[in-house]
């Protein structure tokens, strides 16, 4: 029997990158996964596929989030999956990406970051209240933005900024449920689907340089913290940003 076995489990933004790597993992630990996408049809059904073939349980469910009745529909979705269970793990990982510096973001973008970013984790958060469990889990994937200046992601930087104090204040609410609510910050982070980013000329070598475990991230170094944050080892961490970025920008490196 394994950490989680018997335990249910929601991680929005599953199907790709950190998600489908947390789902992974979550599921390889015994849970049911409820595997979230927004428009990525074909990566939530690889993710399924995924650990349906590593011996685990998912199921996909389909939610566009930052728009009318994101909520409502996902919850639609998790309901009938939970068959009538509780819900152990809630996982928001799900979020828009950085929108540009201050002199180019667009109220519709700034809008959407705050839609997708901040407002819907909360709001997921509320609705999933009443299945969660006592002693369950809740983790927000937020960021190194939070604490690096950064002027290209100011915008993205103040909606992990919120969820990180979210956490913080909802920990102090249900800890006398005994739920733990965390936080988790990657840094940077190189996935399937964003590698070709990391292909600019010089970048991978001076992100590097600025890494104390001199190395770029991937998703199951992230997907690791996360499985232990929901597992009964760390029952008694909550309200905690816990960075998992091996150590970016702590200092010059000599």
């Amino acid at each position: 029997m394994t950490e989680l076995t018997g335990r249910t489990a929601v991680v929005t933004g599953a199907s790709r990158g950190i998600g489908q790597a947390i789902a992974a993992r979550l599921a390889e630990q015994g849970a049911l996964v409820i595997v979230h996408f927004g428009t990525d049809e074909s990566g939530a059904a690889a993710t399924v596929d995924t650990i349906g073939r590593a011996g685990g349980t998912a199921l996909a469910v389909r939610a566009e989030l930052g728009v009318a009745g994101d909520v409502e529909t996902l919850f639609a979705g998790v309901e009938a999956g939970l068959a009538g269970r509780p819900l152990d793990i809630l996982v928001n990982n799900a979020a828009a990406q950085p929108a540009g510096p201050l002199g180019t973001t667009t109220r519709a973008e700034f809008d959407r970051l705050f839609a997708v970013n901040v407002r819907a984790p909360y709001f997921i958060i509320q609705r999933a209240l009443p299945l969660l469990r006592d002693g369950g889990r809740i983790i927000t994937i937020s960021s190194v933005a939070t604490r690096m200046a950064n002027p290209t992601q100011t915008s993205f930087a103040m909606t992990k900024g919120a969820v990180e104090t979210m956490s913080m204040t909802l920990a102090n609410q249900l800890g006398p449920r005994g739920i733990t609510v965390n936080a988790v910050a990657p840094g940077a982070t190189r996935t399937a689907t964003n590698g070709a980013f990391f292909e600019a000329p010089g970048l991978t070598e001076q992100i590097v340089g600025m890494t104390a475990l001199d190395r770029l991230g991937g998703p199951d170094d992230i997907a690791d913290v996360v499985a232990f944050l929901a597992s009964d080892a760390a029952r008694w961490i909550t309200g905690q940003v816990i960075d998992a970025s091996g150590g970016l920008f702590l200092g010059p490196r000599v």
